[in-house]
Order: C-alpha cells, then structure tokens, then sequence
C-alpha cells in the first residue's frame, strides 16, 4: 500500500528530527536574469544545500508559472529534484467549481508531481472534494494567512467565531482520508492556539518566519502537538537569500527544536488543558453550581450541573459544539441524534457547524398526525450519534438509544459533554455502544482547584461525592 502523504511527513520529520519547511521562492529581484532556467537553478542549488534539515520543500508555483510554459519545465524540474524521502508542498492556492477543481488537482499532483497542495477554502467542499481523493495527496487549506489584509475576511464574525475558525472546523470535518493540514501564518501564536484546540491532530503549515517577522518560539509552542509533530515551520527568503544558506537552514532547524525540547520538558499540570476556555465559560455562566442540591435521584449532592444554560451564550454554545466535532471526525456516521431536551440546541449547533444532518427522538410519541416518535428525515439501517450534554448514571440514555434501534437505525456511539462518573463505558458496552465525552467532571475539579477557580473544599466534597455516588 502507498504511503499517504503525511505518513511520509511524519517519517522525515522523525528521520532528521526536524520540523523546517524551505520555501523555494525565486524571486525575479533575486536572480541574477529574470529567466525560468535561473529560476530552477537557484531552487536547485538551494535544494542541494538545505535538503539535510528540510522536512519539506514548498516551491511557490507563482514564480514559475510568470515564465509561461519553460517556468512550468522549470517548476516540474525542481519538483523531481527532491529527494524520493521528502515531501514537497506546491504552493499554489488553488480552488473553483468542482470539474476546474480536479483539474487543478490532476495538474498539481500528476503533470508536476507534487505530494500536497495549498487550496482556498471560499468556494466550500465540492471544490475542495477533487484534491481529497487519495491519501497520498494532501492539502493545506488556507485558514489564516499571514499578509497584512487577512483580517479584513478571515477575522469576520459568523455565529459567534471569525471565518478562520469555521475553516478549521470543516477541515476537521471533511478529513475523512487524513490528508488535510491547515495554513496558519506564523505571527498569530494565539490564532494557532486556538486553531489547534479546534484541530487537535491536524498538520499546520506556517509561513512568516524571517523576512514577515514571526516570533518563531511562539509559533512553534502554540502549533506544536503532544507527540512533537504537526506544525510546520515555512522560512523562504530567510534561507533563501542568506549569505550561509545550509548554515541558515541548521540554525532554523536547532532553534525549533530548542522549542519543542522545552514544551517536552512541560509535566501534565502545567501543559494547556484541552478547551480550557470552554471549561472557564462552564463556571462563568453558572452550569456548575459548588453547594447542597437534591438531585433528580433524590440524593444530595455538593456539585449540580445545569448545561441548559449554555444557550444564553451563543458563543460558548458554538465553542461547546466545537469541542464534540473533535470526537465526531473520528467517528463514521449517517447522522447525529439529539436527545430532547437540554441536548436539542447542542446537536442543532454541532449540525450547522459541520453540515451532519440531525434527528431526535420524542420523549412521547405523537398523539396525532405522523404519530412519529423520531423527527427529523433518515433511512433504515443509517447510522446515528447520539449526542447528550451530560452523563449520570446512563440509564435515561439507553431508553433513547432502544427507541432509536426500533425505527430501524443503528446506535454505536453516543457522545456527551460532561461524564460525571467513572464506570460509564463498561455501561455502555453491555448494550454495544461506545461512549464519548469531552470532559470527565474529575478532570474539570482539577483544572479549576489549578487555576483557584474552586476552593480545596469544594473540590474535595465534590471528588468524594463522585467517587462514592
């Protein structure tokens, strides 16, 4: 079986611990005659001297294509000048309708032999579709870009987030091949932070470094994953315009992994925890409560969660839904279900950030009409999620899930927001399906006790309430 592209990345990345991607940019100004064949020379000679510390190559396809049909030869020449063992990344920005799409495509991976693509996201899936159809070929779709204009569509609000984000959550979406990576510009560390806790596995390709003025330490710790991989680092006029270009590429290649030395060093209590925003938004908006409630089982407890308040916060709301489209991309489904009630505007929101069709099922079934106890289109034998906002002891859960099956749909996964006990898996096993949170409550005491959000009391009553319910 052919290695998919970002197998082979992920290889020569291990390979020569490096994580520098080397622009191949031949300026017209920088050459010695503006000719296609100085072109492919400069990106030959610097091929040459910096393939020891390159993780990737990216020529960019614009300072070829000037030269018309011989800076295509050219282009095609450098691209089979990379070594077998390294991926190359054309810079090209490609998009349109679906049939010019997988012409773009057919050129960028067949007639120039290029591994991956950057592509425009703007038109939406179908344009993107063509690029996707083999692992072996990749894209980085463009989310935020690093020119100085960017902000003025990518930073634009929609449904609570800018354009950006909505990227990177489609790309998590349509990435059923493993073959998208996401472009997000080296001089906006935080944008990466919060890209990466939308798009925790993805790849990301991030220019600016050198001649744009990024603070390569921060990008690379923002982008940076838990296993040391998953970004990389562009650096292009820096190399290739250096009077030392080897040397250049050696000092770039130390200084990031200067950075990825120190996030390895980082023990679990002090790494970032994951949605920690999401996590704040829960105790600001007041869906955790520290006190002495009767809960539903007519016990007391001194922790209550009330998630239905989260759709005070169109914000939050979105960013919950977010959260559960990380445990979605990895599953394989036909639809999601709601469960009525505190979970119907969760699963609307997670539907419309990714395009999963919904359905629920009634707690009564209709008296008149349809008389239907599953609303919502589908078809027997699909598969569904089930999305919950929490999970107590899961029997309510496997009432939903039975009504389900009888309509003809096939239950394997159920996924929640908030798991307030241990044991909960096994429960769901028994009935052949598997369960799926975004947070273990144990989990979010602690992170809150670090932060001094809760006191040492509360967390404590709440722990030994937990353990013991």
């Amino acid at each position: 079986m052919a290695t998919s592209f970002f197998d082979k990345l992920e290889a020569r990345c291990r390979a020569i611990d490096s994580l520098l991607c080397v622009g191949l940019d031949p300026h017209p100004e920088g050459l010695q005659e503006a000719r296609a064949e100085a072109a492919r020379d400069f990106c030959l000679t610097l091929i040459s001297k910096t393939a020891d510390f390159a993780a990737a190559f990216k020529p960019n396809s614009a300072f070829f294509e000037i030269y018309g049909a011989h800076g295509i030869q050219a282009l095609r020449d450098v691209i089979a000048a990379v070594p077998e063992d390294i991926p190359v990344i054309l810079d090209a920005k490609r998009s349109d309708i679906s049939s010019t799409a997988a012409a773009y495509a057919k050129a960028g991976f067949e007639t120039l032999g290029a591994g991956a693509v950057t592509v425009n996201p703007l038109l939406g899936s179908d344009a993107v579709a063509p690029f996707l159809k083999s692992p072996q070929n990749a894209i980085f779709l463009l989310c935020k870009t690093s020119n100085p204009s960017a902000s003025e569509f990518q930073d634009l609000v929609s449904s609570g987030q800018p354009f950006y984000e909505h990227v990177a959550q489609r790309a998590v979406t349509w990435n059923s091949r493993r073959n998208i990576g996401l472009v997000v510009g080296a001089k906006y560390p935080d944008v990466i932070s919060d890209v990466r806790a939308i798009a925790p596995e993805l790849w990301f390709l991030c220019p600016g470094v050198g001649a744009q003025g990024a603070d390569l330490s921060a990008a690379v710790s923002a982008g940076v994953r838990a296993d040391g991989l998953g970004v990389l680092i562009v650096a292009a006029r820096g190399i290739g315009r250096a009077a030392d270009p080897q040397g250049e590429a050696k000092r770039l290649r130390d200084e990031i992994n200067a950075v990825r030395a120190l996030r390895a060093q980082e023990t679990p209590t002090n790494q970032p925890f994951s949605h920690s925003q999401l996590a704040d938004d829960l105790l600001r908006l007041g869906c955790v409560k520290f006190g002495n409630f009767t809960l539903k089982s007519g016990k007391q407890s001194p922790i209550y969660l009330d998630l239905r308040l989260l759709v005070g916060d169109p914000a939050v709301m979105a960013r919950a839904a977010r959260a559960y489209l990380q445990i979605l991309a990895k599953l394989d489904f036909d639809r999601i279900a709601g469960l009525p009630y505190a979970a119907l505007p969760l699963a609307t929101a997670i539907s419309l950030q990714s395009g999963w069709p919904m359905v629920y099922a009634r707690k009564e079934d209709k008296a008149y009409g349809t008389r239907s106890s599953i609303e919502g289109s589908y078809f027997s034998g699909e598969t569904v999620v089930v999305i919950d906002d929490l999970i107590t002891t899961g029997e309510s859960k496997t009432e939903v899930i039975e009504k389900l099956r009888n309509a003809g749909l096939k239950i394997t996964d159920i996924a929640v927001l908030i798991d307030r006990r241990s044991g909960n898996s096994k429960l769901f096993s028994q009935v052949g399906t598997a369960l799926h949170s975004v947070f273990k409550l144990d989990d979010l005491l602690n992170y809150w006790l670090s932060k001094g959000d809760i006191s040492p009391e509360q967390n404590h009553s709440a722990q030994s309430f937990l353990q013991h319910a």
